[in-house]
This record gives C-alpha cells, sequence and structure tokens, in this order.
C-alpha cells in the first residue's frame, strides 16, 4: 500500500480539482481509488471535472465537509471553497464503485448499488470491507439493502455534510454529483483494513427507556414523559434554552447513546432540534423500549480522543499504509477554535503516514463483534495495512 494526500483552496473550482489531484498522484504510480471531500462553496461538479483531467480512469468517491478538512499539512479551509484527495495505491487491492441518488426505497436502492459494485469488481462473493457515503437522512436502509447483497461486511465511512445543516451537501463519484443517494466502494484485500468506531463519552447516572418514538428520528417520549422535559433536567438546561437549533449545540458534549446488545459499542445518538412538542429530533434510527443513557464529555476529552483513538487503531494495525479519518462535524463545532489542537494530535499518532480527516454530518463502522452500526458525533477511524 502506498497512499498521498493533496489538497486545494484556490478559488476556481476546476482549479482547485486539478491542483489536488496533481498534489495527491505525487509518487503514486498506478493509483486505484481517490477519496475527494470539498468544500459546500465549490461547484462540485467543476472540481470533479478538474481532478478527473488529473486523474483519469481512477475511480474517485466522496462528498462536501463540514467547514474543513485536516490533512498532515493542517486544517484546511478557506472563505471561497477547499478540496482534499486521499489516493491509495495497492497492486494487489481491487475497488469497485457504484452509486445512485435516492429515490422511493432506500434499501432497494442499497442492493442496486451493491450489485453494480460486485458487478464492476468481476467477483461472484463479497468484498473485505466496503465504504459508505451517503445523504444524512436513510444511511440505515441503504448499508440493509446493500447487505442484503454481500451479508455482515464490516463498513465504515460517513454522510455528506454542509456548514449549516442546510442541506447543501453533495456525494459525488466520477462524473455523477448528487445531493441526496448512496455511493459504495468494495474493497477485495488480503492485507487488514481495521476500524475504531466510538463517541468516546463518559456514561452519566442519568438512563432511561424511550417509550414512544415518530417515524425513525424523533424521540416523543422517555419514560413516558416529554422528552425534552426529561433531558431538560437531565442536563441543567431550562427547557426554553434547549428548543430549536439550540438543542443541537448545547448537546454536542451531552449528547444521548444507545448499548448494542452485547454492550461493546455505544451508539450516540445527537438531539439535533428541540420541537414545541417537547420531543427531540435525532440524527440516527431511534425505537421505542430501548434504554436511553444521557453521556458526557469535556471539549479537553473530545480533544484528547483523537489522538487516543489513532492510538487504538495503530495496535490492530502492523505498519499502516494510510490513514482515512472520521470526524463528526458537530465534535468539530464543539471544538471551535481549538481544531488546530485535533491536527497537532492526528500528526503524532498517524507519524508520517498520510492521512486526511473528514467532517460528517454521521459515522459509519463497528466494533469487535458488533454490527454494522450508524451514530453521530462519533469518530470513525481507519488504516489500510501497508
Amino acid at each position: 500500500m502506498k497512499s498521498n494526500v493533496g489538497y486545494s483552496t484556490l478559488e476556481n473550482a476546476f482549479e482547485a480539482g486539478k491542483e489536488t489531484a496533481e498534489k495527491a498522484l505525487n509518487g503514486i504510480k498506478n493509483g486505484k481509488l481517490g477519496m475527494l471531500y470539498t468544500s459546500v462553496d465549490y461547484d462540485q461538479s467543476e472540481v470533479m471535472k478538474g481532478v478527473k483531467s488529473v486523474v483519469g480512469d481512477m475511480p474517485v468517491v466522496g462528498c462536501t465537509s463540514s467547514a474543513a478538512i485536516i490533512v498532515p499539512d493542517g486544517v484546511i479551509t478557506s472563505d471561497h471553497g477547499f478540496a482534499g484527495m486521499l489516493v491509495l495505491d495497492d497492486d494487489s487491492m481491487v475497488v469497485a464503485a457504484a452509486s445512485s441518488p435516492a429515490g422511493k426505497d432506500a434499501r432497494a436502492i442499497g442492493r442496486k448499488v451493491a450489485e453494480e459494485a460486485l458487478e464492476k469488481a468481476g467477483f461472484d462473493y463479497a468484498p473485505s470491507y466496503y465504504y459508505m457515503v451517503a445523504s444524512p437522512k436513510e444511511e440505515e436502509y441503504y448499508s440493509k439493502g446493500i447487505q442484503d447483497v454481500i451479508g455482515e461486511v464490516p463498513y465504515f465511512g460517513g454522510s455528506a455534510a454542509d456548514n449549516a445543516v442546510a442541506g447543501d451537501w453533495s456525494i459525488f463519484l466520477n462524473d455523477k454529483c448528487f445531493s441526496d443517494g448512496v455511493a459504495v466502494v468494495f474493497f477485495y484485500t488480503e492485507k487488514p483494513v481495521e476500524t475504531v468506531f466510538t463517541g468516546a463519552y463518559r456514561e452519566s447516572n442519568n438512563v432511561g427507556i424511550i417509550t414512544k418514538v415518530e417515524g425513525d428520528r424523533k424521540i416523543m417520549e422517555i419514560n413516558g414523559r416529554p422528552a425534552l422535559e426529561v433531558y431538560s433536567e437531565w442536563v441543567g438546561t431550562p427547557v426554553d434554552k434547549l428548543k430549536g437549533m439550540d438543542l443541537l449545540v448545547a448537546s454536542i458534549p451531552k449528547p444521548l447513546g444507545i448499548k448494542d446488545i452485547q454492550g461493546d459499542l455505544t451508539a450516540i445518538r445527537h438531539p439535533m432540534a428541540g420541537n414545541d412538542d417537547l420531543s427531540i429530533s435525532v440524527g440516527a434510527k431511534v425505537v421505542p423500549n430501548t434504554a436511553v443513557i444521557q453521556m458526557e464529555s469535556t471539549i479537553d476529552e473530545m480533544i484528547d480522543s483523537t489522538g487516543n483513538t489513532v492510538k487504538e487503531l495503530n495496535k490492530k494495525l502492523e505498519a499502516p499504509g494510510a490513514y482515512f479519518l472520521i470526524h463528526c462535524g458537530g465534535r468539530r463545532l464543539g471544538i471551535g477554535d481549538r481544531i488546530e489542537e485535533v491536527h497537532k494530535q492526528l500528526v503524532k499518532e498517524t507519524n508520517g503516514v498520510p492521512f486526511i480527516t473528514v467532517f460528517t454530518f454521521g459515522e459509519y463502522g463497528y466494533n469487535d463483534h458488533t454490527r454494522n452500526t450508524l451514530g453521530g458525533l462519533m469518530l470513525s477511524f481507519t488504516g489500510f495495512e501497508k
């Protein structure tokens, strides 16, 4: 495995894509995949045209990242846009990518892209791992559809994001660019691809049962009472300070968590909005009669968790050849101006190996003996063996 990262903040979207690709291909002879992440301020189709003018037939997949990306050189952002790409080069690895805009049946679309990726790979068996990027809405159903075709193959990735939860995000694969839908990359390799998936939050003593939900992502009641009232009491903040998008910011250090059946993974549910009916809209699926825990963290702990998670990932790899680091955009918002401290931690722990960090609105991953899981306010850090 060889890898390299390129990036640009040029104002012209085409030129930014071109410069990103030229830098990323430096030292790469036979790139297998480009993983591209950009600012919503760019015309994404122009960025991709610029990238493809350099990389040719190499598949390029990715999405928009919230406000910035991080690469070894620093936190990359600007008022007019940014782009960054990680290129993977490994003669022993086969990759196959497919995508589709959203439709009426997300699970059926998941099956469709999985079947297309299998056909492109030329194999009649499941990949070793797969990457997924989707719009922040129906991610669970896309992954179910994919797994209908290939089974429980471990996945990693994150949802497309923008700067203000305004729906300005984009997903792209080669010449396709769309706001809602899914893209996948299947990896066939004998080398390890390992993921550490964590919220790195502490459990508080505040625990309840979700007793009523509406749809997939709205908690109506906890312990038979209005959910926002219960959460307000747990965190000691008046309900009127948690209405609307105020809850999104207030809950970053105090989100909700749901444990998997074996207790090996706590999937974080980010409270996104406090509604007038005192319900809580969250960023991933919830179901009734599930225990929910109020989690806790400090900003210092959030920053330190990035370096600690790379350390944990390194224990699973003998010689890392590339890192792909998904970091929730909400965590970045909570960290604020101290995001440079995250860069320092990542540079130290990746120890000269190329990496790219993307800020998403949903994170995907798994832990030992857990199923593939969607969370929010989480880290999904993936390493590729050299």
